[in-house]
C-alpha cells in the first residue's frame, strides 16, 4: 500500500474518538464483540530492552543473573518462546514493531538517520486519535530533530530520550531531549557521571502513569539497557563484584565505549537494574487500581551483542540458539517476550505461537477498539493472549531482510527457517535450511533434502518485498557497474 493510502485509511477510520472505537456488535474481533459497551479500554505499556539476548532473563534459563520482577511478570502472564523482532539490529527492528510491517516493506530497514514520513502511520497514532494518551521515553531511532520522524510528529502526546542512535549508546551524556527541545543535564556535563540516564526514563514512565491514571494511555518504555557502553552506577554494581572473571574492555579510539573496568559485572547489574525499575512500574499499578486493566508486554529489539566488553558466551545469552545481533540466525532474532494482563491473561502460560514485533500493531488496535489498517504485515495475537487459541490466525510465513554484512534475508514457514547470505552480491545466491523443531541451533542445514521448500522460500524473498532505493538488495560497485 502506498504511504498516502494509508494516511488517507487513518484519517477515515480514527478522525476522531467516536469514530475509532469499534462500537458493539461490529463485524470486527471476538474480543470486541465480547466486551460490554462500559468496559473500559486498557491501558498499554510495551517495555523494550535493547540488545538483550534470548537466555538473559531467569524465565529463560539465565542462572548468572538475577531478573526476580520479569521472572515474576512470566509467571504471572504469558512467556512466548517463538516471537520474533522486528530486525537483527535496532532501527528497523522498531520500525517494524511501531508500523506493523517486516523489513521487506517498512521504510528503515538498517541502522540509517532515515525519518519516519508523514505518511507513516504508527501505532501511537492510531490510539492517540482513538483517545488514549501517548507517551515514550528512552531511544526512539527512527528520526534526528526538525524531522519529520521525530515521537511528537508520530503519535506521541509525550516525549523524553534519545533521538539519536549513536547517543543512546552512553548512559551519562549531557543532554537529552524533551518533546521539540533540547534538555540539558547539568549533572553529566564536562564528562561528570552524576546522572545516569536510564533512571530518568524510569522516573518519566512512573510520573506518565500517575498522570493518566484516570485515562487510557499508552506508553512505549525503550530502555537502552543492556547496550554497551557496560556501565552501571555503584549500588548496582556492587552486587555483582567479584562474582566473575573480568577482563577489562579497551578503548580502541577516543569515542569509543566508557565500560567499566569489570564489563561483566555490569552488563548483569545493568539487567538487574532495569529489572527492579520494572518492579516499580507494577507497584505503581497495583497502588492506582488500574493493574487489572493495563495490558504490559515485555521484549528486546534483538539478540545480545559482543560489544564493549560483553561476553555473551559467558552468560549464555542466546541461549541454545545460533547467532547473535547481526545474525538472522535465530540468536539475532528470536527475543525474550513476556505477556501481562491480570484477569485476562491466564498465569503462568507457555506460548509457542510463531510471531513478530510487526504483530503489535494489530494487537493494540483490538485491545483499544481501532480498526486494523489495510496492507500491513501483522495479525493481532489477542485471541492467544486470552487463550481463544482456536480464534487465532496464524502468518503463512515471517520475513526478514538486513543490509549489513553482504546483505541477508530470513524466511520461515512454520517449522522451516531459511537464511540467504551475501545477497548483495548474489541475490539468487544459496539458501540454508533448517527444521526448528529438531534443530533449534540450527546446526543441519538440509536444503538439499527439500527442493519443494526452497523453490517456495525463493519465491518468498523475492515476492515479501517492495523494492527500495535506500535498500536495493543487489548493490553496485563503486564505479557504478554491478557487481
Amino acid at each position: 500500500m502506498e504511504n498516502m493510502s494509508r494516511r488517507e485509511f487513518l484519517s477515515l477510520v480514527v478522525g476522531s474518538a467516536a469514530t475509532a472505537v469499534i462500537p458493539a456488535g461490529s463485524c470486527e474481533s471476538e474480543f470486541a464483540r465480547s466486551r460490554s459497551a462500559s468496559a473500559k479500554r486498557p491501558n498499554i505499556i510495551f517495555i523494550l530492552a535493547d540488545d538483550l539476548g534470548y537466555g538473559d532473563l531467569g524465565c529463560y534459563g539465565q542462572e548468572k543473573i538475577k531478573t526476580p520482577t520479569l521472572d515474576q511478570m512470566a509467571a504471572e502472564g504469558m512467556r512466548f518462546t517463538q516471537h520474533y523482532a522486528g530486525s537483527t539490529v535496532c532501527a528497523p527492528s522498531r520500525c517494524a514493531l511501531m508500523t506493523g510491517l517486516h523489513t521487506g516493506h517498512c521504510l528503515i530497514r538498517g541502522n540509517e538517520r532515515l525519518p519516519l514520513r508523514p505518511g507513516d502511520v504508527t501505532v501511537a497514532e492510531l490510539l492517540k486519535q482513538a483517545g488514549y494518551v501517548t507517551g515514550i521515553t528512552g531511544k526512539w531511532g527512527l528520526g534526528e530533530p526538525e524531522t519529520t520522524g521525530i515521537p511528537n510528529k508520530q503519535g506521541f502526546d509525550q516525549w523524553f530520550g534519545y533521538l539519536n542512535q549513536h547517543n543512546a549508546h552512553f548512559y551519562y551524556q549531557p543532554f537529552l531531549w524533551k518533546n521539540k527541545q533540547l534538555v540539558v543535564l547539568e549533572e553529566n556535563k564536562d564528562g561528570q557521571r552524576r546522572q545516569y540516564t536510564h533512571d530518568l526514563f524510569t522516573d518519566f514512565a512512573l510520573d506518565f502513569i500517575r498522570t493518566n491514571k484516570d485515562k487510557p494511555f499508552f506508553l512505549y518504555l525503550a530502555y537502552t539497557i543492556p547496550h554497551a557502553e557496560l556501565l552501571v552506577p555503584d549500588d548496582s554494581l556492587r552486587q555483582y563484584m567479584s562474582k566473575f572473571p573480568e577482563k577489562p574492555y579497551e578503548k580502541r579510539w577516543p569515542g569509543d565505549y566508557n565500560s567499566q573496568p569489570t564489563p561483566k559485572a555490569a552488563f548483569a547489574a545493568m539487567i538487574t537494574r532495569m529489572d527492579r525499575d520494572i518492579g516499580q512500574i507494577f507497584s505503581l499499578l497495583k497502588k492506582l487500581g488500574i493493574d487489572d486493566n493495563t495490558f504490559v508486554m515485555f521484549s528486546s529489539d534483538n539478540g545480545p551483542h559482543k560489544e564493549g566488553g560483553a561476553d555473551p558466551e559467558f552468560f549464555g545469552s542466546n541461549g541454545p540458539l545460533r547467532g547473535i545481533k547481526r545474525d538472522l540466525y535465530e540468536g539475532g532474532i528470536r527475543v525474550p517476550t513476556i505477556a501481562r494482563w491480570p484477569g485476562k491473561i491466564k498465569p503462568g502460560a507457555v506460548s509457542d505461537h510463531i510471531s513478530g514485533f510487526w504483530d503489535f500493531l494489530p494487537t493494540c488496535t483490538e485491545l483499544g477498539g481501532v480498526k486494523v489498517p489495510d496492507n500491513i504485515d501483522g495479525i493481532s495475537m489477542v485471541p492467544m493472549l486470552l487463550g481463544r487459541h482456536d480464534k487465532q490466525k496464524n502468518h503463512k510465513f515471517l520475513y526478514w531482510e538486513f543490509h549489513e554484512q553482504g546483505g541477508k534475508q530470513a524466511v520461515r514457514i512454520g517449522n522451516f527457517k531459511a537464511v540467504r547470505l551475501n545477497v548483495h552480491k548474489n541475490p539468487m545466491g544459496p539458501i540454508e535450511l533448517y527444521n526448528l523443531k529438531d534443530d533449534i541451533g540450527e546446526k543441519n542445514n538440509i536444503a538439499g533434502q527439500h527442493p519443494a521448500i526452497i523453490a517456495k522460500i525463493k519465491k518468498i524473498m523475492k515476492s515479501a518485498r517492495t523494492g527500495s532505493p535506500h535498500w536495493p538488495i543487489k548493490r553496485k560497485s563503486a564505479r557504478g557497474n554491478k557487481k
